[in-house]
Protein backbone atom coordinates (compact mmCIF):
# COMPACT_ATOMS: atom_id res chain seq x y z
CA UNK A 1 0.00 0.00 0.00
CA UNK A 2 1.56 3.30 -0.84
CA UNK A 3 2.33 5.89 1.92
CA UNK A 4 0.11 8.35 2.56
CA UNK A 5 0.99 12.58 2.78
CA UNK A 6 -0.68 13.80 5.95
CA UNK A 7 -3.17 16.50 5.87
CA UNK A 8 -2.10 20.00 4.98
CA UNK A 9 -2.05 22.10 7.60
CA UNK A 10 -4.90 25.25 6.77
CA UNK A 11 -3.24 28.35 6.82
CA UNK A 12 -5.48 31.72 8.56
CA UNK A 13 -5.52 34.49 6.27
CA UNK A 14 -7.59 36.90 8.47
CA UNK A 15 -9.22 40.00 6.67
CA UNK A 16 -6.97 43.20 6.88
CA UNK A 17 -8.52 45.88 8.93
CA UNK A 18 -9.45 49.52 7.53
CA UNK A 19 -7.31 51.75 10.38
CA UNK A 20 -3.99 50.39 9.92
CA UNK A 21 -0.61 52.34 10.69
CA UNK A 22 1.71 52.34 7.48
CA UNK A 23 3.93 49.19 7.47
CA UNK A 24 7.64 49.95 8.84
CA UNK A 25 10.05 49.30 5.38
CA UNK A 26 10.02 45.95 3.41
CA UNK A 27 11.06 44.78 0.19
CA UNK A 28 8.40 45.31 -2.65
CA UNK A 29 7.16 41.60 -4.27
CA UNK A 30 9.14 41.68 -7.29
CA UNK A 31 12.09 42.19 -5.05
CA UNK A 32 11.90 38.77 -2.82
CA UNK A 33 14.96 36.87 -3.15
CA UNK A 34 13.93 32.87 -2.29
CA UNK A 35 17.60 32.78 -0.94
CA UNK A 36 17.04 35.79 1.26
CA UNK A 37 13.71 33.94 2.43
CA UNK A 38 15.36 30.73 2.96
CA UNK A 39 18.32 32.23 5.24
CA UNK A 40 15.40 34.14 7.28
CA UNK A 41 13.72 30.64 7.50
CA UNK A 42 16.33 28.46 8.48
CA UNK A 43 16.90 29.41 11.91
CA UNK A 44 14.41 27.55 13.49
CA UNK A 45 12.47 30.35 15.99
CA UNK A 46 12.14 32.55 13.20
CA UNK A 47 10.47 29.20 11.27
CA UNK A 48 8.72 28.46 14.56
CA UNK A 49 7.57 32.34 14.41
CA UNK A 50 6.47 32.28 10.87
CA UNK A 51 4.79 28.74 11.59
CA UNK A 52 2.60 30.16 14.49
CA UNK A 53 1.41 33.04 12.73
CA UNK A 54 0.06 30.80 9.66
CA UNK A 55 -1.50 28.70 11.96
CA UNK A 56 -2.97 29.70 15.13
CA UNK A 57 -3.76 34.08 14.15
CA UNK A 58 -6.46 35.34 16.68
CA UNK A 59 -5.74 38.59 15.28
CA UNK A 60 -4.89 40.21 11.93
CA UNK A 61 -1.16 41.14 13.22
CA UNK A 62 0.51 39.79 17.01
CA UNK A 63 3.31 41.36 19.04
CA UNK A 64 5.98 39.56 20.41
CA UNK A 65 4.36 38.91 23.74
CA UNK A 66 1.58 36.71 22.14
CA UNK A 67 4.60 34.23 20.83
CA UNK A 68 5.07 33.00 24.81
CA UNK A 69 8.80 32.77 23.70
CA UNK A 70 11.21 32.86 26.67
CA UNK A 71 13.86 34.82 24.99
CA UNK A 72 15.54 38.01 25.60
CA UNK A 73 13.47 41.35 24.05
CA UNK A 74 16.65 42.21 22.41
CA UNK A 75 16.91 38.85 20.71
CA UNK A 76 13.46 38.36 19.73
CA UNK A 77 13.54 42.01 18.12
CA UNK A 78 16.52 40.61 16.03
CA UNK A 79 14.60 38.17 14.80
CA UNK A 80 11.20 39.92 14.06
CA UNK A 81 13.29 42.53 11.73
CA UNK A 82 15.19 39.60 9.80
CA UNK A 83 11.57 38.36 9.11
CA UNK A 84 10.78 41.70 7.84
CA UNK A 85 13.61 42.57 6.12
CA UNK A 86 13.48 39.21 4.23
CA UNK A 87 10.34 40.01 3.17
CA UNK A 88 8.34 37.39 5.46
CA UNK A 89 6.32 39.31 7.63
CA UNK A 90 5.20 43.02 7.74
CA UNK A 91 5.52 44.95 10.59
CA UNK A 92 3.78 47.83 11.80
CA UNK A 93 3.76 50.53 14.58
CA UNK A 94 1.50 50.77 17.34
CA UNK A 95 2.16 53.26 19.58
CA UNK A 96 5.39 51.44 21.58
CA UNK A 97 4.77 48.42 20.36
CA UNK A 98 5.38 46.80 16.59
CA UNK A 99 2.97 43.83 15.24
CA UNK A 100 3.91 41.53 12.88
CA UNK A 101 2.00 39.32 10.17
CA UNK A 102 3.25 37.23 7.39
CA UNK A 103 2.66 38.45 3.99
CA UNK A 104 1.00 35.43 2.93
CA UNK A 105 -0.43 36.67 -0.26
CA UNK A 106 2.81 38.21 -1.73
CA UNK A 107 4.83 35.33 -0.50
CA UNK A 108 2.35 32.47 -2.51
CA UNK A 109 2.74 34.98 -5.41
CA UNK A 110 6.52 35.32 -5.40
CA UNK A 111 6.66 31.46 -4.04
CA UNK A 112 3.96 29.12 -4.53
CA UNK A 113 3.79 26.71 -1.86
CA UNK A 114 6.71 27.64 0.61
CA UNK A 115 4.13 28.69 3.21
CA UNK A 116 2.53 25.30 2.57
CA UNK A 117 5.86 23.55 3.61
CA UNK A 118 6.37 26.14 6.32
CA UNK A 119 3.06 25.02 8.13
CA UNK A 120 3.72 21.53 7.70
CA UNK A 121 7.00 21.79 9.50
CA UNK A 122 7.13 20.08 12.46
CA UNK A 123 9.80 21.40 15.36
CA UNK A 124 11.86 19.14 17.05
CA UNK A 125 11.16 19.32 20.50
CA UNK A 126 13.91 20.70 21.91
CA UNK A 127 13.42 23.91 19.45
CA UNK A 128 10.16 26.60 20.90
Amino acid sequence: MPPTAAPAAAIKVLPEPSDLPEPLPEPAVEELRLETVLGALSDPLRLTIVRKLLLESEDFDHTCGWFGLDRPKSSLTHHFKALREAGITRQRQYGLERRSHVRVADLNARFPGLLDLVAGWTPRPDHP
